[in-house]
């Protein structure tokens, strides 16, 4: 038996997809397996908890809290963007004073601690140490010792994706060895795989975590429980069942080349996510197609681009819409490939999805957004990064500006909603780059309906951190990222000033930055744009 953890704290909006797709490949090999997504049930613990604050707006969170839960819900919660503001603050609220005055920063979208940090080894392994002094203690220590006692895993798998969820998954970590010391603790999951490939890295965490996996965790659980000759021998539902190899590196292709398995999320609680119907999260591919983007984690680590097949992908994506049901399909890969695009767009999946793209030619043909849109696409998130062509030139992002315009207009035009992503401070982008950025936006602003505005961080293991990287372990010895110096000047605080005081500020851009949902960002925009439109 194996147990499959999902850790707070992440936004809780959807269930977590990395559990479910392993929990398809298990079932898949015949394998039993348990899935806790501890951060949902944790963030609906604390809201629980009666805090110990008084004034007025906690007294107006508590009082209206389960209306607030059921809005939060609702289609109807989210039809006025002042009202679902203020639904979810009032929420947050409680959640943010559930740390009782202590350490820990809570919110909905984030987990940290005055004390310790999560890019330093030896505070994870504190906090493992110190496990009861976690905010979530008391909910997953109840919660773990119920399971483990009903199901005897062998294997307790926690998926560690975000650093917002380090210090609990390590807390967790602390509290099994402790108190069951036979079940082998094994991590994996986006932030696990990035430690790895650091070329520094060295485990700081043998002796409380049993395996560290590298990449998806498909072939590496598999294979702990005895299926090293054959990674699925029958499928689900009539599946085609996977080749077997011999070879460790022969046998990740084959996995990748033989369709990733469906994800199974009938064992999470769907009617427990904080939105109005289920989204179904869904990857039709790990990497990214580009993958030439010189600011990019992904590439500094060299993750390599394994695709599903746009037919079985379309396939997969429909079996998971008629298992389901759901309000919003939500398509997880780095960049939705122009081939799987076409595929959906020539074969409607029959609900509302969203997901990221890289701005096309294709994207900016009004007819092909038209198609798009009749497929059930209600919004694209777009990583422009740069308004000065330049900028793009340079950290190879392979856009031009020229199909950027179209595109947004475009979309508009077809009734796709719009994400935009601007990253500033790279090593090519001086003040006058960044102010061809805020001009591109503000002459595009009717055709952009939500913006992510981001500060760039150094990736440890890019070129640019050998020529411009200052501090090696910048903030802790597993920090992804290094300090620079940058070579134009336009440095951290420098561009945070532009950006707070300039461009945020400017008329054409404001509306756009106040639209953005609280907390729950890109993910609860498809459905406040949805109600706007129909408004």
């Amino acid at each position: 038996m194996i147990l499959l953890v999902n850790p707070p704290l992440v936004k809780p909006s959807e269930p977590p997809p990395g559990i479910a797709r392993l929990r398809g490949a298990l079932l898949a090999a015949g394998l039993d397996c348990s899935v806790i997504d501890a951060n949902i049930e944790a963030i609906l613990h604390l809201l629980r908890v009666s805090p110990s604050q008084s004034d007025k707006w906690t007294a107006r969170a508590l009082r209206n809290r389960e209306r607030n839960l059921a809005a939060i819900r609702n289609a109807g919660g989210y039809s006025d963007i002042q009202r679902y503001k203020r639904i979810v603050c009032d929420l947050n609220r409680l959640i943010e004073l559930s740390g009782n005055g202590g350490p820990d920063r809570i919110s909905l979208s984030n987990h940290g601690r005055d004390d310790l940090s999560p890019v330093r080894s030896g505070d994870l392994i504190r906090a493992a140490e110190e496990y009861e002094k976690n905010p979530f203690y008391q909910y997953y220590s109840r919660r773990l010792s119920e399971v483990m006692e009903r199901d005897r895993p062998e294997i307790a798998g926690l998926s560690l994706n975000f650093l917002s969820q380090a210090l609990t998954a390590f807390s967790m970590a602390g509290y099994i060895r402790a108190r069951f010391p036979r079940v082998k603790i094994v991590m994996g999951g986006g932030l696990v795989t990035s430690w790895l490939r650091n070329p520094h890295w060295n485990d700081p965490f043998s002796g409380l975590v049993d395996s560290m996996v590298d990449g998806p965790g498909e072939q590496a659980l598999l294979a702990m429980a005895g299926k090293r000759d054959g990674l699925v021998r029958a499928g689900r539902s009539g599946e085609s069942p996977l080749p077997t190899t011999s070879s460790g590196l022969e046998r990740s292709r084959v996995f990748a080349d033989c369709r990733f398995p469906v994800p199974d999320y009938s064992a999470l609680p769907i009617s427990d996510y904080f939105a109005p119907g289920p989204i179904v999260p869904y990857s039709a591919s790990s990497g990214c197609y580009w993958n030439r983007c010189a600011f990019c984690p992904e590439t500094a680590e060299g993750t390599p681009y394994q695709p599903v097949g746009p037919a079985e992908a379309v396939r997969q994506a429909g079996r998971l819409v008629q298992e389901m049901r759901p309000a919003l399909l939500h398509f997880l890969d780095s960049a939705i490939s122009p081939a799987l695009l076409q595929k959906i767009a020539d074969n409607p999946l029959g609900v509302p999805w969203y997901g990221f793209v890289r701005v096309t030619r294709r994207l900016s043909d009004e007819d092909f957004c038209r198609k798009l849109r009749r497929s059930g696409c209600v919004m694209l998130k777009l990583g422009l990064e740069s308004g000065d062509q330049g900028v793009i030139d340079e950290e190879g992002k392979g856009i031009d500006l020229a199909i950027a315009s179209k595109t947004l207009i475009s979309l508009k035009k077809a009734g796709i909603g719009t994400y935009v992503y601007l990253l500033f401070g790279t090593p090519s982008e001086s003040e006058a780059e960044g102010r061809n950025t805020l001009d591109f936006t503000v002459r595009h602003s009717p055709y952009i309906d939500f913006l992510n505005l981001a500060i760039f961080n150094m990736p440890m293991n890019s070129p640019d951190a050998q020529k411009f990287g200052t501090a090696p372990h910048y903030g802790g010895d597993l920090s992804l990222y290094t300090g620079f110096e940058h070579p134009k000047g336009w440095g951290r605080a420098q561009v945070r000033h532009f950006l707070d005081r300039e461009f945020k500020r400017h008329p054409a851009i404001a509306p756009i930055v106040a639209s953005d949902p609280p907390f729950f960002t890109s993910n609860h925009a498809p459905f406040l744009y949805h109600q706007s439109e129909k408004g």
